[in-house]
């Protein structure tokens, strides 16, 4: 073997196992710690029960039902666990329920997919109604009417801007809980 050959060979073994630790990163880049997929955005889902204000449940395109958290916005609780119902609460829970009750949305995602308790992290969008109008953004649509404020819990706040503007405005005309709740 001539020593061209020798180096050859020398830099196979290292590059082989280089390609398969890549391919071994990348075959985990899309699971969280319990191994399921994640999903991809923007996903369309079917809601399939409004669990309150700002958390829905879905049907996954693959059949699987995930919980989905409304990225940055909070309303007033109706369902926590040794908390009383809160001003406000039943309302807000009541609108996101007309709004997205049984229908197809559009989750889009930001920087991390879920929070700690497991729930996908997404802006909700409900589908175009008329030709030339946007769709209508769950998340903003809650905040403009001042029935949730802002959550801001970097680095998912992309439109933190946006939702406080928004709850400016709702607090200033007094909608929602700005002119019905004591906060």
């Amino acid at each position: 073997m001539t020593s061209r050959s020798l180096r050859r060979g020398a830099l196979r073994a290292p590059l082989l196992i280089a390609v398969v630790l890549i391919a071994i990163a990348f075959s985990r880049c899309g699971t969280d710690n319990g191994g399921s997929a994640q999903p991809r955005g923007p996903l369309q889902v079917r809601v399939t029960h409004v669990v309150d204000g700002d958390t829905i449940d879905v049907a996954l395109p693959d059949g699987n039902e995930d919980t989905v958290r409304y990225i940055g916005i909070d309303t007033p609780e109706t369902v926590k666990p040794d908390t009383p119902v809160q001003c406000g609460g039943p309302r807000a829970h009541a609108v996101n329920d007309r709004l997205v009750s049984g229908r197809t949305v559009t989750l889009r995602f930001d920087a991390e997919r879920r929070d700690v308790y497991g729930r996908l992290l997404a802006y909700v969008y409900l589908p175009l109604r008329e030709p030339g109008r946007r769709p209508l953004f769950v998340n903003a649509e809650l905040v403009r009417r001042g029935l949730a404020r802002t959550l801001t819990i970097p680095p998912n706040d992309s439109f933190a801007p946006l939702f406080a503007r928004l709850a400016a405005q709702a607090g200033a005309s007094g909608r929602g809980l700005w002119g019905h709740c004591s906060l």
